[in-house]
């Protein structure tokens, strides 16, 4: 879980133009950087696949609890599709600005009363009840990446977890 024990963060696989010159260069953007934007963001972009290879984007609201990421839609929706036939995904936050992206497989879960209150803290509805067909999906972040983009050279950080 990504917040309990968080790895040594790395440099992502770049080309070597946008590698800063010197060792001395790099200063990582730090875990909670991540973790903050993760948490605060209010949309997040879903990146799936399509049966046929293409690929599939769409912004969902979600949470960050524990570090895991939570995100709910309608089993018949297109990303509900594409994610039941190919679990693997990426999440990003809504700003360019300040990049966090995740990297991963998602696997349905049952909804609890944790998730159902981070949704409510977060966008003051509960998922709990709700009349409208809904999985819950949960994204245990495999690679995450990180930076800002004013310093993209010498803040770009990824980090990968077991």
């Amino acid at each position: 879980m990504p917040s309990k024990r968080i790895p040594k963060p790395i440099r992502p696989d770049m080309p070597a133009a946008y590698s800063p010159k010197g060792p001395d260069k790099m200063k990582f953007v730090p875990w909670t950087f991540a973790e903050s934007r993760l948490a605060k963001s209010h949309n997040y972009w879903i990146c799936s696949t399509r049966p046929d290879s293409r690929p599939h984007s769409a912004p969902v609201w979600g949470v960050w609890l524990d570090g895991v990421f939570y995100f709910s839609t309608d089993p018949a929706s297109r990303k509900g599709q594409n994610l039941k036939a190919n679990p693997a995904v990426s999440v990003h936050v809504e700003s360019g600005d300040e990049a966090v992206i995740l990297e991963g497989k998602v696997e349905i879960v049952k909804l609890d009363r944790k998730i159902d209150a981070a949704y409510h803290r977060k966008y003051k509805m509960h998922l709990i009840g709700m009349p409208l067909p809904m999985v819950i999906f949960r994204l245990r972040p495999r690679t995450v990446l990180a930076w800002r983009e004013k310093t993209f050279d010498t803040s770009a950080t990824k980090w990968k977890f077991a």
